[in-house]
């Protein structure tokens, strides 16, 4: 220890150290073999010798060092050295094992959890945390807005930070309630989106609203804080409550109608046009034709029929089957059908009928 700290004092007085001899120590070692005792000013050039184990000093004689061989002193100072390589490249052969195995703990507590959630009580608070949040997207931007945006403002703000997601090459997915369709602004809104390549689609049927950024981090409406105004939202950065929040919304988006900015079409009682689907799938209810078969006939599979039917059922209020074939009789969408057909059938017909 006494040697280490010897050489550590050589070094730091920046006389050669572990490395090389000074010219001062060189110096004193000639004069001690001559047998010339060190003066004051030798004390850092006798400690590097002391060192390099160059001089012995004798407690009865300490002004009188005594010479040691140097090929001896050479030799035991190589040795120490290697011996110090070998020492360092082991420790450094092993770094990359216990980063490996650092990073596996570092890695699983990451996914276990991000940074938790925060409560966002103020309008403008909600804007900025997701204006920030959207501004830094890098893969994907899931919006869910059954409610649309709050005013012209609010709709201006949304159009012109999803089209700077779009221009980074970040994929925009918008779901919207069906009733938009029948909103100008909106309509002109999807449109401009969509020719930038945006995807928007809508939904009859009820739905949560929500942002997911990269699936990394969600903004979804509150439902903890009692009381709390309609605009308050929560700011979810747990990585598993994000993957859950956008498994929901890829829910809602297969069960929802794809939307280019075309206005709704003009049903009677504000409901959308159906889909050719829906529209197959509500006749065979109707005929009592099993599901399975009208499953295998329309090429889907029996859980996407079972969302149709869900989806179908929750836009007329029925809670039963049998009910949905008693509202699809008396809709107007049926009616339509049926006057279309009777309108495409041959002229003789129609004079049968009459006589």
């Amino acid at each position: 220890m006494d040697e280490d700290n010897s050489a550590r004092v050589g070094s730091a007085a920046g006389t050669g150290g572990r490395d090389g001899l000074s010219a001062a120590a060189k110096a004193l070692y000639a004069g001690i073999t001559r047998g010339e005792p060190p003066g004051p000013a030798d004390g850092a050039a006798l400690r590097e010798l002391l060192a390099w184990r160059l001089v012995a000093v004798d407690p009865d004689r300490p002004e009188a060092p005594i010479a040691l061989d140097p090929q001896e002193a050479g030799r035991r100072r190589l040795d120490e050295g290697l011996r110090e390589l070998a020492a360092r490249a082991a420790g450094m052969a092993a770094v990359p094992g216990v980063a490996d195995e650092l990073a596996l703990h570092f890695e699983r507590a990451k996914w276990r959890s991000g940074s938790g959630s925060e409560f966002l009580a103020e309008p403008e608070q909600v804007g900025a945390r997701i204006e920030e949040a959207v501004g830094r997207a890098e893969a994907e931007l899931l919006t869910a807005q059954p409610l649309g945006p709050h005013g012209a403002d609010a709709m201006e703000a949304a159009h012109a930070r999803d089209a700077r997601a779009l221009a980074r090459g970040v994929s925009v997915r918008i779901l919207c309630r069906d009733g938009e369709r029948d909103d100008p602004a909106t309509r002109d809104r999807v449109t401009r989106l969509t020719a930038r390549g945006a995807q928007f689609r809508t939904l009859a049927a009820s739905f949560q609203s929500c942002v997911v950024v990269d699936r990394r981090q969600a903004f979804i409406p509150d439902h903890v804080v009692n009381s709390s105004p309609t605009y308050a939202a929560w700011h979810v950065m747990d990585r598993a409550l994000v993957a859950f929040i956008a498994e929901g919304f890829e829910d809602a988006w297969r069960r929802a109608d794809i939307w280019h900015g075309d206005p709704r079409g003009a049903a009677p009682g504000g409901k959308a046009g159906l889909t050719h689907r829906q529209r197959e799938i509500l006749i065979d209810t109707a005929a009592g034709i099993d599901q399975r078969i009208t499953a295998r006939r329309l090429s889907i599979g029996l859980r996407t029929l079972t969302k149709e039917l869900g989806v179908l059922r929750a836009r007329w209020g029925a809670p039963t089957l049998a009910a949905l074939s008693y509202q699809w009789a008396l809709s107007a969408e049926r009616r339509r059908m049926t006057d279309e057909a009777a309108g495409s059938a041959p002229c003789g017909s129609g004079h049968a009928e009459a006589g």
